[in-house]
Order: structure tokens, then sequence, then C-alpha cells
């Protein structure tokens, strides 16, 4: 069975990361979607939340499998046997980034292959940041989330947003 693991913070969970999600899993038998949960960073959703925005963003993906995780993402893809590990990436400072978090990683774990998964071309501008300052500010970002997503937002920021 081939798997991989696609991880990152989903907070909140862009079209850009369902568009990344819904490639990975045609590739693999089974796509581990694994939601950081960073005591040290400062979340608008809980782990809890952002996983079921992603289940509601997918609903017909029956091949992932959803996790909640505080530790390296190289801990979990050990724990669970998995050694490829999906990054989506806009453009050249994701990718340098993404880079050099493969290296690090790729020391960690040995037997971890990284593959670099280009952004759709109408994604490339979409940053979970910058959504959830434009539903702060009353913004229309609704082009840039799932229907699932923009109702949480507009529950986070009721006064703001507009309808």
């Amino acid at each position: 069975m081939s798997r991989a693991i696609f991880p990152g913070s989903f907070d909140p969970p862009t079209i850009g990361h369902i568009n990344i999600i819904e490639r990975a899993a045609a590739l693999f038998d089974q796509l581990h979607v694994v939601v950081a949960d960073n005591i040290e960073k400062k979340y608008l959703f809980t782990p809890e939340e952002r996983i079921d925005l992603l289940k509601k963003s997918l609903p017909y993906a029956g091949n992932i499998v959803y996790s909640v995780h505080s530790g390296l993402t190289v801990d979990y893809a050990r724990e669970h046997g998995i050694s490829i590990m999906i990054r989506g990436v806009r453009g050249a400072g994701d990718f340098s980034y993404e880079f050099e978090m493969a290296m690090t990683n790729k020391l960690l774990y040995p037997d971890l292959e990284v593959l670099f998964m280009p952004t759709d071309s109408r994604y490339f501008l979409i940053r979970a940041s910058q959504i959830k300052e434009l539903a702060q500010f009353g913004a229309d970002f609704s082009s840039m989330v799932t229907p699932p997503v923009k109702e949480a937002l507009e529950k986070k920021f009721p006064r703001k947003t507009k309808q």
C-alpha cells in the first residue's frame, strides 16, 4: 500500500490546501493529512475544528486519514511507517523554505522522501493568514475557501463579515 503524509496548520483550510490534498490522494492508496498543534502558535481554529473543516471540504475522499499531531512531523511519519511527505509550494519563496525543511527532515528521518507539489496556478496567491485578515475586515474571501470554511470564518468574525 502506498502511503504519504501531508502536514500543515490548515488554519483555516484553503482551496489551495484542498487542491493539493485531492491531487495527492489520487496518487496514493492512503494520504495522512496531519493537522499541526504547536503550543507556541496561536490558531484561530482548534485542531478538531480544522479536521472537521477539512472533512466537510473533502467529504468524498475515502482514502484520507485525518490526524492531529503536536510533535515533529517526521516522528508521526516514522511512527506510522510513512516514507513520503507531500509539500505544496506556491513559488520560489515557498520552495526555498520547504527545501531547507526537507533537508532537515531527511537528517532526522533518512528514509523520508519529500515530494514538492506546485499549486495550481489559480491558487497561487492564496494564504491562510490573508484569508483570516480578509474575514476580520469583512472583505469577500469566498473564492479562496470552501463553503464550510467560509461559514466557520463568518461565525468567528460575525460583526465585520459581510453577508
